[in-house]
């Protein structure tokens, strides 16, 4: 079983032997950013020393004040942040309504981290749990997940909404149309 440990230190931890962060949960206050590690049980095998190599890129997460998760490029906000992360951006917002319990929100994490990763210096990517925020599921009538909508000067952008899986090379069409739709690219 893996363990999450909170932790503010700045050791650096050799992340590249760690697996890859899937979900987190936590109704703990937190009073500044923290570092999240996943730590391997002894029960699962190490990884060879060849295996490592291309896992280097992994990213360790942060947590921050509010119960912010930051994986890599996405950030996972609540109801309480979205006025401020998403309405008040400088840039364009996607924002990604996804569950735990959803299949379909679990096949395009891969492709969101990618296309949040690739488009970062134009384009902001916000994740949002459907279960821990209803009123935000309720305020944009949330019906399918995942849920995409892309948010521009504090308003939905006209046509951007999307529902259900999607591959990395439609996702990454998407993306294009909207950013040039709204004189991004």
């Amino acid at each position: 079983m893996d363990k999450i440990i909170l932790s503010t230190t700045s050791t650096p931890l050799a992340i590249s032997s760690l697996p890859p962060l899937h979900a987190v949960a936590s109704s703990a206050s937190l009073s500044s950013p923290k570092k999240l590690f996943l730590i391997r049980s002894q029960s699962q095998r190490k990884p060879s020393p060849s295996s490592l190599s291309s896992r280097r890129s992994t990213s360790f997460c942060k947590v921050h004040k509010s119960i912010t998760i930051t994986c890599g490029a996405i950030t996972e906000i609540n109801e309480s942040e979205f006025q401020n992360v998403v309405l008040n951006s400088d840039r364009p917002v996607l924002v990604e309504f996804v569950a735990n319990w959803c299949g379909p929100c679990r096949l395009i994490s891969p492709a969101m981290e990618s296309v949040a990763q690739e488009y970062g210096d134009r384009l902001m990517v916000v994740k949002i749990d459907h279960d821990a925020n209803p009123e935000l599921i309720k305020e944009y009538k949330v019906y399918g997940l995942p849920a995409l909508i892309l948010f521009k000067d504090g308003k939905e952008v006209a046509e951007s909404r999307r529902e259900g899986a999607i591959t990395k090379v439609k996702l990454k069409e998407y993306v294009d149309a909207l950013l040039e739709s709204i004189s991004v690219a």
